[in-house]
This record gives C-alpha cells, structure tokens and sequence, in this order.
C-alpha cells in the first residue's frame, strides 16, 4: 500500500460482486433520473439522492443491506450517510459508476 491508496475510493467493481454475493441486497443508484436513464449496473433501483427519503420504497425493511453508488462517490457518500442517520443497518457506499467496467443497461 502506498500513500495515494489512502485517497482512494471505494472499487465500484469490488462492491458490485459484493453485492452479488449478499443475499437479500438492494443496489441503489443516488444519480439523478436523467443520470440513470443515460447508463446504470444491472439490476440497480433508482433513488435520487434528492429523494432518498423515498428510499423505504424500494427497501422497506431497513435490515436490507443497500449497496449504494453514484458517478464518482461523493453523492453516493452522502446517501449512505442519510440512510444511517434513517436506520438503515447495513448501508455501502461502494463509488462511482466512472470506475465501473461491467456491462451497463439504458
């Protein structure tokens, strides 16, 4: 490890098969409609971060574990932050769509 891997953020493509791999997971995209319509991850539920407090939605049980990502994390950031702050356990944040190299839907 060197000192720019501090600066790092979370590997998309790491969360993503950590997603696959947890049963019961949502994958939440916090881009804007717009934003998702343009390109997203497969299987991913679109919450605005503008209305993440619509989340409940999409994942009402709030021992769901959402798997959070935005363009490049700073929103996905704040949503995880949100949704901790509502109650939601088992909230990750794992970054931008732009370190994405899985295929995308429209």
């Amino acid at each position: 490890m060197n000192i720019f891997d501090f600066f790092k953020g979370p590997d998309i493509n790491q969360g993503v098969s950590m997603y696959k791999d947890t049963k019961g997971a949502v994958l939440i995209d916090v881009r804007e409609q717009d934003e998702y319509g343009s390109g997203h991850i497969p299987g991913s539920k679109n919450v605005p971060l503008s209305s993440i407090g619509m989340i409940s939605n999409v994942a009402p049980d709030k021992n769901t574990p959402l798997f959070v990502y935005c363009l490049s994390g700073g929103r996905s950031s704040s949503a995880t932050s949100a949704l901790v702050k509502m109650g939601y356990t088992t909230v990750n944040n794992i970054g931008g769509i732009s370190g994405y190299t899985g295929p995308v839907e429209h």
